[in-house]
Order: structure tokens, then C-alpha cells, then sequence
């Protein structure tokens, strides 16, 4: 991921929990001296596959440098897209104790919300596997988070589609209604954004043909019944090669896809399923950051003035 990205989004995610930087921790602060060190492990709390540790020296930086105080040694045993087990340890964090305390909340959602997203999908890689088609996530992300979620794809063996709508041209029915036909649609990105793909999204067979006609390089099989997306894959590869239409045209089904349904879906030639649930709906894999009791501290807490 991006690093200025990262950097930006923990800020934030620190500001929510410590108000405006440098900002407190009014039990943590309270309870433990500046000068307590430990060590803390990252735990896996269930199976699954990790994403999101790219955020832990992150978090603790900023957080080291919110309180002035030294760095936190972080040592994984784990890297993003690993399976892991419960009871599996991620990473030893080793320094000041207040800055594994203040830390520990962010770390965990923004790890844990990635890690929830890779499990989900390596579910979807897996039932894929040996088929040809991917799995596809979808704009239907966590408004701030969108690139750590689409990383968390990644990481868990799905592939990406768009980043956003600046990207790919995908014409909807509300943009054949506005442009008047899913021809008119395609002649007008294709004037104003020469240098981008576009897809139509299609419900029907005949629809597909037409956005082919149109120029389209991309389906979108929308909501198909299995035979009726076998007969559209069909109908359009017939095609590619042949009257200006592309030599490979890609085929995404979506809507109504189940899991039980995937190699069912897949067997009839699509290139991608695109499923929103990936990062709509996946549940959070359940980490921890428990602190050893090895805690090296002085006699007394200093007083706060």
C-alpha cells in the first residue's frame, strides 16, 4: 500500500481515539509510567489469513511520537496473506508499555478489518481454484478504508476490479437512461476519456450483444440464471475476433453469487465473479495485542501537574 496513504489514515484513525494530536490516553497515561517498558504479542484469536500488518509500525510510530517517547521494536512472525491458526502469534512488539496501550485499539481494527476481508476471500480464491475465473471485489467498501480493504483482497487471493470511478467507465441503466442508449453512453466516454476501459453492465443476452456492437471491452453479466449466463458467455465469445469486436473480450458475473454457487458460476466461462460482500460483509478476523506480565517499571506513577 501506499505509505502516504497509511500514514494518513492512522493519523486519523488516532485522532478519533486521542482527540486533536498530540492528544491523551487519560487511563493510560494515569496508570503507566512514561518509563515502563514491555513486550506485547499479537495474537490470532481464530483461523483465518492476516492482512493489515503493514500497519502495526505505523501506528506505532505515530503513536511513540505523540507521546515523545522512544520507538517500538516490532518483530513479525507472520506476513500478510499467511494462514493462520488460533492461538497463533503475529508479532512481538517490544517498548514503552504506554505506547502498546494507546496503540492497541487502532492497530487491532484497522488489522483486523483487513484480515476479516483477506479470510473472506481466500474462501472464494479457494472454491475458484483450477476454474479460470477470479474473484473481484467492488466499490461497496468502507467509506476512508478503501485501499486497505482492496489490499486485504489481495492479500487474501482476489483481484481488484476499479480503485474508483476515475479508472474504469462502467455504464449502468441509469447512464443509458441519462446518455438515451448504451450506444450514446460509449461514444461519449470514449470522446471525453480516450485512455480508459469500458464496461456495460448487462441483464440480458441481447443486451450484451448490443453493448458488444457498441464497443464495450468489458461485461458486466448481471443477475443472470446460470443458463442464461452459460448462453451470454457463448454468444459472446462467438463474437470476439470478429466485426471490431475485441479478440478477448472479459466477462464478469455478479449479483445473487453464493459460494455454493461459485464453480457452478465459474463453469460457464466467465473470466471474473464479482462479489461485494468481500469487504460489504465480511466479519472481522479476531486479533489481540496481550501484554506479557514482564513489565519493567518504576516504584510509582509520576504525578501529572
Amino acid at each position: 500500500m501506499d505509505p502516504t496513504w497509511v500514514a494518513e489514515i492512522v493519523a486519523r484513525a488516532l485522532d478519533e481515539d486521542l482527540g486533536a494530536a498530540p492528544g491523551r490516553d487519560v487511563t493510560t497515561q494515569a496508570t503507566v509510567p512514561p518509563s515502563a517498558t514491555g513486550t506485547a504479542h499479537l495474537v490470532a484469536r481464530a483461523d483465518g489469513v492476516v492482512a493489515g500488518l503493514v500497519v502495526v509500525e505505523e501506528v506505532t510510530r505515530q503513536v511513540a511520537a505523540r507521546l515523545g517517547l522512544p520507538p517500538v521494536a516490532v518483530t513479525f512472525s507472520a506476513r500478510d496473506g499467511d494462514a493462520v491458526g488460533r492461538g497463533h502469534v503475529l508479532a512481538a512488539l517490544t517498548g514503552p508499555v504506554q505506547v502498546l496501550l494507546v496503540a492497541e485499539r487502532t492497530l487491532l481494527n484497522l488489522a483486523s478489518r483487513a484480515s476479516g476481508v483477506a479470510t473472506a476471500t481466500r474462501a472464494w480464491a479457494r472454491e475458484l481454484d483450477g476454474t479460470g475465473a477470479q474473484v473481484l471485489d467492488t466499490r461497496k467498501t468502507t467509506p476512508g478504508l478503501r485501499a486497505l480493504e482492496k489490499y486485504a483482497v489481495r492479500a487474501g487471493g482476489g483481484t481488484n476490479k476499479r480503485m474508483g470511478l476515475y479508472d474504469v467507465a462502467m455504464v449502468k441503466d441509469n447512464h443509458v437512461v441519462a446518455a438515451g442508449s448504451v450506444s450514446a453512453a460509449i461514444g461519449s466516454i470514449r470522446r471525453a476519456f480516450p485512455d480508459v476501459l469500458v464496461q456495460v453492465e448487462a441483464d440480458t443476452t441481447a443486451q450484451a450483444l448490443e453493448a458488444l456492437d457498441a464497443g464495450a471491452d468489458f461485461l458486466l453479466l448481471d443477475n443472470m440464471p446460470t443458463s442464461v449466463l452459460a448462453e451470454t458467455v457463448a454468444a459472446v465469445r462467438a463474437r470476439e475476433g470478429r466485426d471490431g469486436v475485441p479478440a478477448k473480450v472479459e466477462l464478469e458475473a455478479t449479483g445473487n453469487l453464493t459460494l455454493d454457487r461459485a464453480r457452478e458460476v465459474a463453469g460457464t466461462g466467465v473470466d471474473y465473479l464479482s462479489v461485494g460482500a468481500l469487504t460489504h460483509s465480511a466479519p472481522i478476523l479476531d486479533l489481540a495485542l496481550d501484554l506479557l506480565p514482564s513489565v519493567e517499571s518504576v516504584s510509582s506513577v509520576p504525578s501529572r501537574s
